[in-house]
């Protein structure tokens, strides 16, 4: 088990993450990323007005350096 660090991309603007969070294996910390970038991702298209495009993205690093990157992107047009 290893100690991972979920930093948060939103447009420019990076949150890193200073606590970690212990997890076993590669496809935990993805699983981790994404259920993350899901609910993030659902609170930002909540509020919405009109037409945009966001992107937003979980780059996970470990103790060693840059580990995953999860990417989220979305465009909203609206033809009324």
């Amino acid at each position: 088990m290893a100690i991972y660090y979920f930093d948060l991309r939103d447009g420019d603007e990076i949150v890193p993450d200073e606590e970690g969070v212990e997890l076993r294996d590669l496809l935990a910390v993805q699983e981790e990323a994404a259920r993350a970038l899901a609910g993030l991702s659902w609170d930002s298209v909540q509020n919405f007005k009109g037409a945009q495009s966001h992107r937003m993205s979980i780059e996970v690093r470990d103790t060693y350096g840059p580990v995953m990157q999860v990417r989220f992107v979305f465009d909203i047009s609206r033809r009324q």
